[in-house]
């Protein structure tokens, strides 16, 4: 299995099937073939697939009246069936950046929980999703409408969500190719070196905090994780990063900071709601709390955004701003160091 293949099932969106065909297979179309051997899939979802291009006969793309022969290598890539949970929709106000008849791009607050589960059945962006948006496929087909992928609970930013089943197979097939372009500002405690950098481990549950997401050394302890970062600002005892990521793991982006000893600011899960530097400064530690009082949340903002277009071809690109919570923070420790610039220096 590929890593982007691995990346789409760590989403828990897609789910992904491999199949070869018997030696004395009969020939038949292969959307007949494939209802035959995908349990609750529609003939309408697997035809959505192939024409996205998430299904390949032999390493290529097919089309739906191509007939499968003996020993074809067939890969499939699909929304997740739907589950018993039944989602209510609620009058939930939505941030939209951008809509049009195929998809659109939401900014979520962070706070807002991406889909219904582990006692979060409502208030949710899902919720919202089927409440302002019930053409979308969710009755018969998905249990988290339009989803192509997902962000943290307290992370805020920029969330792409298919509105057909078309424009879900195509998001998703971006996704399974590794083409989708996500970038995020964190702001990190202390300095890291080198300023721009890769972190790359083997990801996993922590088994002493099944909450937490754990970085180890071999492959065989977890699923590989690749982090780019690059220092935009730094501050001292605080530092704002950009990250690009080439996986796209649960937690990832803190789970790797925290490791290499600079976790996100305010992240409690990981050790960032603790002063890691500057605690000899003046009036530090009141400055810090009230900080985190603003922000009582991990400082990381999903900021940009970029695919194809399933329908027109063209290239979508969308940026948001930081909120409220995060700059706010981010021009109080701005103001904190430029106002005392000589101090910065004595204590290091």
């Amino acid at each position: 299995m590929s890593l982007a293949e691995e990346e789409i099932l760590d989403e828990g969106l897609y789910e992904h099937y491999a199949f070869t065909a018997d030696p004395g297979q009969e020939q038949m179309r292969i959307d007949k073939w494939l209802m035959h051997k995908i349990a609750n899939a529609s003939r309408s979802k697997i035809q959505a697939g192939i024409e996205s291009g998430a299904v390949v006969v032999n390493d290529k793309p097919t089309k739906s009246n191509y007939k499968i022969k003996p020993n074809d290598h067939v890969r499939v890539l699909l929304p997740t069936a739907p589950r018993d949970t039944e989602v209510y929709p609620e009058n939930i106000p939505l941030n939209i950046v951008y809509e049009d008849d195929d998809l659109l791009v939401v900014n979520k607050p962070a706070g807002m929980v991406v889909h219904p589960g582990h006692n979060n059945y409502s208030g949710t962006l899902v919720n919202a999703l089927v409440y302002h948006f019930g053409q979308l496929p969710t009755k018969d087909q998905y249990h988290r409408p339009g989803l192509v992928h997902r962000i943290d609970k307290d992370t805020s930013g920029l969330l792409v969500i298919g509105k057909t089943d078309y424009a879900l197979s195509h998001l998703g097939k971006q996704f399974f190719e590794h083409s989708i372009h996500r970038r995020y500002w964190a702001l990190v405690w202390g300095e890291p070196k080198p300023k721009d950098g890769t972190i790359r481990s083997y990801l996993n549950r922590d088994p002493s905090d099944r909450r937490r997401s754990k970085c180890f050394e071999s492959e065989e302890d977890g699923k590989l994780a690749i982090s780019h970062y690059k220092t935009l600002e730094n501050f001292y005892f605080t530092s704002l990063v950009q990250c690009e990521l080439e996986t796209g793991r649960t937690h990832q982006i803190r789970a790797h900071f925290s490791s290499i000893k600079h976790p996100l600011f305010s992240d409690e899960l990981y050790g960032g709601s603790e002063i890691k530097k500057g605690s000899a400064l003046p009036k530090f530690k009141p400055f810090i709390e009230n900080c985190f009082n603003i922000m009582p949340r991990q400082a990381l903002h999903a900021k940009e955004l970029g695919f194809i277009h399933p329908t027109t071809g063209e290239n979508m690109f969308f940026s948001s701003e930081l909120p409220e919570d995060f700059s706010t923070v981010l021009n109080k420790i701005r103001k904190y160091t430029q106002a005392a610039p000589a101090l910065l220096e004595e204590e290091d």
